[in-house]
């Protein structure tokens, strides 16, 4: 009997003591920063951020495809540790790698599913990207254009999309160089 309550007093003590350790689980949130190709590419180095999905979100189409997402913006669904950041902290890193002020799209990628968007899951995550897109109004001094909308269903894109970049390290190269996008975020974030 002794060596019973022994075993289940050692089993329960690791079970709790396992339990207090363990990491608080990870979190997602949905970004859409122009191409997907680029907003996963800058968005995975953002420290905390765990994986880095791109697809489709934000329209009625049911299994949008690259070819036939009318309705939907390129978006990117990031997993993140929130032990290791905030959600403010990632939406201000995810506004960074952006041109918040362009109404129509990103750099060469003009049109409705370029447009720059913030998905909000909850009240708490609307009041952080708010505060963070009026900060962020204030340090360019111009309106920002990015939309913060309710969370949608996120449809992850085709798999050669995924990881475009480090897969397809040429290709990828020559159209972020082609589309001048590191020179325009940087003539828009210059100084600030």
């Amino acid at each position: 009997m002794r060596r019973n309550l022994l075993a289940i007093t050692a089993g329960l003590a690791l079970t709790l003591g396992g339990a207090a350790g363990a990491a608080a689980p990870l979190k997602t949130a949905i970004f859409a920063g122009g191409c997907f190709w680029s907003a996963e590419h800058d968005t995975e180095h953002l420290p905390g951020v765990t994986n880095v999905v791109v697809g489709y979100s934000g329209g009625a189409r049911v299994n949008p495809t690259y070819g036939n997402h009318a309705g939907h913006l390129e978006a990117i669904k990031v997993t993140y540790d929130p032990a290791k950041t905030s959600y403010t902290k990632l939406v201000a890193g995810f506004f960074r790698h952006i041109d918040p002020t362009d109404p129509n799209g990103q750099i060469c990628d003009q049109g409705e599913s370029y447009r720059t968007a913030v998905f909000v899951a909850d009240a708490d995550e609307r009041a952080s990207a708010e505060a963070v897109k009026a900060q962020i109004s204030k340090v360019l001094g111009k309106p920002v254009a990015t939309k913060v909308l309710p969370a949608s269903t996120f449809w992850p894109a085709e798999a050669y999309h995924q990881d475009y970049a480090r897969k397809n390290p040429v290709a990828y190269n020559a159209y972020r160089v082609g589309c001048g996008r590191d020179r325009a975020i940087k003539a828009v974030w210059a100084g600030r």
